[in-house]
């Protein structure tokens, strides 16, 4: 992916996965960004050679539930 894409991206993924840590936890927005920001899931998701960003919405909740839980990110085969 060109990095300019890639660049484009990124905030419909944020904004999808902050929606998602909202409603599921039932926390204020703000709060949701603040945390999804300050985790190691966002810090891989940022570099696109990761291709993590190609992971769903509901995975990508799953892998920052378990890094909140666990304190890592076990990324599944694909």
């Amino acid at each position: 992916m060109v990095q300019e894409q890639f660049t484009a991206l990124m905030p419909a993924i944020s904004a999808d996965l902050v929606s998602m840590i909202t409603d599921k936890q039932s926390i204020p927005e703000e709060d949701a960004i603040k945390q999804l920001y300050a985790s190691k899931l966002y810090a891989i998701l940022e570099q696109e050679e990761t291709k993590v960003w190609q992971y769903s919405t509901c995975m990508l909740y799953a892998l920052y539930e378990q890094e909140k839980r666990t304190g890592e990110i076990s990324f599944p085969d694909v």
